[in-house]
């Protein structure tokens, strides 16, 4: 009599929760950050009836993000800079892949082979817009308190002439010194009647730090900087006891495309 193999029982149970394949931990991961890659990778260990493992997920993740924010708020900006912003993405998505290979293949597998059902692309992806939404909004309110609480944020605007020129300073900086920063631009004549300028003033230490809008050329073209160079040296005149630094700036002040000191 010919012997055959047992074919699966009827009676086998079939998984009733959902899971998120290997695929979806990837692209989720990709799109959200480290804490979409968290919450997939520990939803599926609950399915798995691996509570332990769970927690101890999450507790890496947590540990993972703080890492991230110590980066961002500790690694000075001119690296940061150079650094293309898919690397971060990649990074996270390599690690996340990586950590469900060794850890969760098997049982996703043994889970669909048995029937049992995964997540759509719907929720994943949703998913992944609140949790990179979340990463986005803990790192600008953590940038936004320890700027408030080192007086950054704290500015005031004054206005000079009939072009209405505008020079928004800290307020560590004394009004008078504002004025006295307006009156040289007048006497240099960057303050004329042809064009309306906006500055921004820092005082560090006893230093003037002084950010001025302009166009991208003069980072490379000495000609197109020189006219900022004569103007600081002819402002430095006025200041004997200060030193005047511009800060030529494209875009936006944390661009510095020139420091001319």
């Amino acid at each position: 009599m010919e012997e055959t193999l047992p074919e699966k029982s009827i009676f086998e149970e079939i998984p009733t929760e959902k899971i998120y394949t290997e695929k979806a931990i990837r692209v989720g991961t990709f799109l959200g950050g480290p804490l979409v890659a968290g919450y997939f990778m520990a939803e599926n260990f609950k399915v798995f009836g691996d509570s332990d493992k769970a927690k101890k997920t999450w507790i890496i993740t947590i540990l993972a993000t703080l890492c991230i924010f110590a980066l961002i708020f500790f690694v000075p900006e001119n690296i940061l800079d150079k650094i293309p912003n898919i690397v971060f993405p990649l990074i996270y998505m390599g690690i996340a892949a990586y950590y469900t290979k060794l850890y969760q293949e098997k049982l996703i597998n043994e889970h669909i082979e048995s029937g049992g059902e995964q997540f759509n692309w719907g929720r994943t992806i949703v998913i992944s817009i609140i949790g990179i939404s979340i990463l986005l909004g803990a790192v600008f309110s953590t940038y936004f308190l320890t700027e408030t609480a080192n007086g950054r944020l704290t500015e005031s605007t004054k206005t000079y002439g009939a072009m209405q020129h505008q020079i928004v300073y800290q307020n560590n900086i004394d009004e008078n010194e504002v004025d006295k920063i307006a009156e040289v631009f007048k006497k240099t004549t960057f303050f004329d009647d042809a064009l309306t300028k906006y500055v921004y003033l820092e005082k560090i230490n006893n230093n003037y730090e002084i950010s001025i809008s302009c166009n991208e050329s003069v980072k490379d073209d000495v000609t197109a900087s020189q006219p900022f160079v004569e103007l600081r040296n002819n402002m430095q005149k006025f200041f004997p006891d200060n030193k005047i630094i511009f800060k030529l700036v494209v875009n936006s002040l944390d661009n510095v495309v020139k420091r001319i000191e």
